[in-house]
């Protein structure tokens, strides 16, 4: 890749960025009082979050399967209202020790 089209596709990244952030800004002058609106845009990142995330969960290890359970212990803990970084590292342990149980059984 040449410093030119690396300078094209910079400015293209950076302008499409820019006008995702200031559409909104620049179409709606006043404050959304409509309560359905108001809700349905609080949950717009957690949505984004969650599709970003769980894609990768499955992914990012060797096994659907200890994919699955490392999400299971996350959803079990945070739903316990655990801190974030007890259901991180608990999530993580599962996953390692789900792994081992695989690799031990042959199964992965």
């Amino acid at each position: 890749m040449n410093m030119t089209h690396f300078l094209c596709s910079l400015l293209v990244i950076a302008g499409t960025t820019f006008l995702i952030r200031m559409i909104p800004f620049v179409l709606v002058r006043k404050k959304i009082k409509n309560r359905w609106i108001r809700s349905f845009l609080t949950y717009i990142p957690y949505a984004v979050l969650t599709a970003m995330t769980v894609p990768a969960i499955f992914f990012a290890t060797s096994s659907v399967i200890s994919g699955f359970t490392g999400l299971v212990t996350a959803v079990i803990l945070a739903l316990s209202k655990k801190s974030l970084t007890v259901v991180a590292a608990c999530s993580c342990l599962v996953v390692l020790v789900t792994e081992l149980i695989l690799k031990a059984t042959g199964l992965l």
